[in-house]
């Protein structure tokens, strides 16, 4: 029977540092095994799975664990977390790039929201005055990602309201101009991490919000509705053939040779670095490796930092 991803994912719990080189071994060379890359595109970014296209069952356990399991709610929550980091992260990557701009607004307090509805409801006028000058001026359409934070001291019990938007809008005066409910407000160019991604500003997007001494904190994010998709691409021997495809033997080459792991990721997806690379795991069930790779696009000799 077919599995998804997610379902088949659950079974690679084991980092290979914690297996003998003969239980690798003997992992990797099971009869039949054939594997299947799942390539996401956004933007400058790529993301590889490596994994099986079905499972060979080391027992009859592996295939009722993966029918029945359920995660525990610490381990939903968790998963939860990660797609929503993972979502988050390809947004940002597939629709901004250095070129566009971050900007902060906080409030006077003589306009500071009573709750997150009204503060949806600024920032939505915003967004309004900002889409009335892009049209007078024939700019492009407007496209964003915000997040609204309300800190709240639960000794005065006084609320902090205050908006980050990251969107493709260049002029950095304007886009301050244009909020005038007071407070600070601060705009930016998007700087990219030191391996060329917008990672860290996709984490901070999407996580979640945290207490802190005696005060606690609430934070969502939305986006706008014309953000484009991430592209997604699988390849094995039974789906048309693309350039991603890979074999069993490239697979366990990667798994294998610890020192060559990113050598080999680098070759195979040519004109890409790797950023972000975790241990490969295993499964007490099933046969095979399961592998994730988070590549970026290198520089192309245009100055550092051109579109990603």
């Amino acid at each position: 029977m077919p599995y998804s991803t997610q379902h088949l994912e659950s079974l690679y719990n084991s980092q290979y540092e914690q297996l003998s080189i003969d239980d690798a071994l003997e992992a990797l060379r099971a009869r039949g095994l054939q594997y299947r890359a799942k390539i996401t595109e956004s933007g400058g970014m790529l993301e590889v799975e490596l994994y099986p296209i079905n499972p060979v069952w080391k027992d009859k356990e592996g295939e009722k664990r993966v029918k029945t399991d359920k995660p525990t709610r610490k381990e939903q929550r968790n998963l939860n977390l990660a797609n929503t980091r993972k979502y988050v992260s390809r947004l940002v990557h597939t629709n901004f790039t250095h070129r566009d701009i971050w900007v902060t607004f906080e409030y006077a307090h003589e306009h500071m929201p009573a709750d997150l509805e009204e503060a949806t409801k600024h920032l939505k006028n915003y967004f309004k005055r900002l889409r009335r000058h892009i049209k007078k001026n024939a700019l492009p359409e407007l496209k964003y990602i915000y997040v609204t934070e309300r800190v709240e001291n639960e000794v005065t019990g006084k609320v902090h309201t205050h908006h980050h938007i990251v969107m493709n809008f260049a002029d950095r005066d304007i886009a301050e101009s244009l909020w005038t409910l007071g407070g600070r407000t601060q705009a930016r160019r998007l700087q990219p991490d030191r391996d060329g991604s917008l990672e860290g500003l996709a984490k901070y997007i999407a996580k979640p919000a945290t207490k802190e001494g005696n005060r606690k904190g609430a934070k969502t994010y939305a986006t706008s509705l014309n953000l484009e998709k991430p592209t997604v691409t699988r390849s094995d021997h039974r789906l048309p053939k693309t350039s991603y495809r890979i074999s069993k033997k490239r697979v366990t080459e990667i798994v294998l040779d610890e020192n060559k792991r990113i050598e080999l990721l680098e070759e195979h997806y040519k004109g890409y670095k790797v950023v972000e690379l975790p241990p490969p795991k295993f499964s007490d069930y099933s046969a095979g490796a399961w592998v994730y790779v988070k590549m970026v696009k290198k520089p192309t000799g245009a100055r550092k930092g051109a579109k990603m």
